[in-house]
């Protein structure tokens, strides 16, 4: 058992391999190993001390992450992600092996993409041409402006705005999820009309991002479309694959 415990960036099948160089979190990073038992293993890492979510760790334990992915199916952990030792970890690959199996044949060469969908920049010109409310209140506070009509059309631009966002991102989800393998709702964001995540295949990516750039750029007065990716499947790993001894995924 190290000091720290020992620290989870992945699950992947029996076989792979880590480059002798391959490092993750902490200052100074470090080394990765693999921990086995039957047909799935995991990617470890002695935990450093006092561990936070710095930038630099958040980014070693992507980039772990996706070189991994580079060579085959993963199954990621969240950053964050420590056992006790190893034998925890071991127990965990022991008494999930078919649960775990069954995801990373689902993974198998897939990447997440995330879409938001956000109210369009700028568009205030857009608005008032295309919705009548709006139109007819800017002229009201043209004709008698205060106080109360200032506010009742701010409303309502807002209003117009954030719901020409949402009649968009149903229609970009529409055109994109017959090109997912899966797709799911991600956590509500402030501000975002739609947060999705799409489990894409990774030969495909390349497309799906260019089909949603077309999307956006052809809508822009009504939509801003935020894409990222690819990224490590964190969307499509079941909390049930992720039991404790592992705490923190």
């Amino acid at each position: 058992m190290t000091e720290n415990g020992v620290y989870v960036y992945a699950f992947i099948p029996e076989g792979e391999v880590l480059s002798a160089d391959a490092v993750g979190v902490g200052s100074p990073p470090a080394p990765l190993r693999l921990v086995g038992e039957g047909r799935v293993i995991a990617v470890v890492s002695d935990a450093p001390p006092q561990l936070r979510a710095r930038r630099r760790d958040l980014m070693a334990h992507q980039e772990v992450l996706l070189r991994l992915s580079d060579s085959g199916p993963v199954l990621p952990m969240r950053f964050g992600a420590i056992a006790p030792d190893e034998e925890s970890v071991r127990a965990q690959l022991s008494g999930s092996q078919a649960e775990l199996l069954a995801t990373l044949s689902h993974l198998e060469g897939a990447v997440e993409i995330n879409l938001k969908a956000l109210p369009a920049q700028n568009a205030l010109a857009a608005v008032i041409a295309e919705e009548k409310n709006v139109r007819r209140l800017r002229e009201a506070v043209r004709r008698r402006p205060d106080y109360e009509a200032n506010v009742r059309l701010g409303e309502a631009v807002a209003t117009a705005l954030s719901r020409r966002a949402a009649d968009a991102g149903k229609k970009v989800l529409h055109k994109l999820t017959p090109m997912a393998r899966a797709v799911v709702p991600g956590p509500e964001v402030h501000g975002c009309a739609l947060n999705v995540s799409f489990l894409v295949d990774r030969s495909e990516s390349d497309t799906f991002r260019a089909t949603a750039q077309r999307f956006g750029d052809a809508h822009r007065e009504r939509v801003e479309l935020r894409v990222a990716g690819p990224l490590p499947c964190y969307s499509f790993v079941s909390s049930q694959n992720l039991r404790t001894p592992v705490a923190g995924g």
